[in-house]
């Protein structure tokens, strides 16, 4: 076995204690209540139309606010998520423990809270409904470990979920969760994805290891697509590769226009 076998092998166990203690402390599991917390439809934003269009009807207009507020069911993520094949030259799997995803729990300082939520796809608020899937290169000198969750949310939960994280990522340096230490957490150029996005790095104390991670979010109406990636022999240059990211996000779109 080669060193980055090795590494991604060291990366992917140290996490999945993280994620299975995490669990066990809050319980819980992937999918969500459909009904818990709803909030109210945002209003669409009004828009002209186009010389010799015909304008939709104010009925038209609610219903397909509606259907685009509508949370995604468990159902729909799975078939919207990465699967072998999609992206040349990396496998999915199912993501083992990161499908426990336990309730949220205290991390310290309290301004770190969506930051140390974000390292296990956990939120506040709960998504609705969500997947998970682990992804690695089928080239054994590729070191890294990618984990991408796909989360569906209410109208409006999905924005309160990314301004948090946008605002933590803004002012946490280091923060304690569930035991472990995590530290260097700093925000990274937004990648301008989907209707908005977020990204960060961070180090987490995982089992004695020191575990360097890249994280991507992006949100798509009510659905955020996350992604992590971590790599224990490139620390410097550790990234969520771009083209598993343009896959997923090309995927959720088509399988949210195809209902």
């Amino acid at each position: 076995m080669n060193t980055a076998r090795i590494s991604r092998t060291v990366v992917a166990a140290s996490v999945a204690a993280a994620l299975g203690f995490t669990a066990a402390c809050g319980g819980g599991g992937a999918e969500k209540s459909a009904d818990k917390g709803k909030k109210p439809s945002r209003p669409p934003a009004s828009r002209p139309a186009a010389d010799g269009a015909k304008e939709k009807s104010p009925a038209r207009d609610t219903q397909d606010t509606r259907d685009a507020d509508r949370p995604l069911t468990e159902a729909q993520l799975k078939q919207a998520a990465l699967a072998t094949g999609d992206v040349k030259g990396y496998e999915v799997k199912g993501a083992g423990s990161a499908d426990l995803q336990g309730q949220s729990v205290p991390a310290g300082p309290a301004k770190c809270q969506p930051v140390a939520d974000m390292f296990l796809f956990t939120t506040d608020p709960d998504s609705r409904a969500a997947v998970s899937r682990g992804v690695h290169a089928e080239d054994d000198t590729d070191a890294s470990v990618t984990t991408l969750a796909l989360l569906s949310y209410g109208s409006g939960e999905a924005d309160e979920v990314l301004d948090g994280l946008r605002k933590a990522t803004g002012e946490c340096t280091a923060y304690q969760y569930v035991g472990y230490k995590y530290t260097g957490v700093r925000a990274l150029a937004d990648p301008d994805l989907g209707d908005e996005s977020v990204a960060f790095r961070l180090v987490a104390s995982i089992e004695g290891a020191k575990v360097p991670a890249a994280y991507t979010v992006v949100r798509d109406g009510t659905t955020l697509a996350a992604f992590s990636s971590m790599n224990m022999l490139d620390a410097d240059k550790v990234e969520v590769p771009e083209k598993i990211v343009e896959a997923q996000l090309a995927k959720l779109k088509k399988a949210k226009s195809t209902g």
